[in-house]
């Protein structure tokens, strides 16, 4: 059975990244404000690897969905935090399968 997607009622979010975060389980706020940003966006990156997936049109706009904001109007330090805890995810996760 196929969940229904809450996810084009936040703001930031078109069909192109609801259909995105519906691939790796995120249907509803609840489920991106649990996996947060970060995670999603680098599980988004993984699922499309020969493709550049935006950074300011994907983790600022899923940071924006969550604040009801519009992903340019995120604050810059939350953006540099972001951009931070993805690169160290990235890192850990590089050393976790070797």
């Amino acid at each position: 059975v196929k969940k229904k997607s809450e996810l084009s009622r936040l703001k930031n979010i078109g069909p192109t990244i609801e259909g995105r975060l519906n691939e790796i389980g995120v249907y509803t706020r609840a489920d991106l404000e649990r996996i947060g940003p970060a995670k999603a966006y680098q599980w988004i990156c993984r699922n499309y690897p020969n493709q550049t997936i935006p950074v300011c049109y994907y983790l600022y706009s899923l940071q924006g969905a969550l604040m009801d904001m519009h992903w340019n109007k995120v604050p810059q330090k939350l953006k540099d935090q972001l951009l931070l805890e993805t690169k160290t995810n990235l890192i850990e996760a590089r050393h976790a399968s070797r």
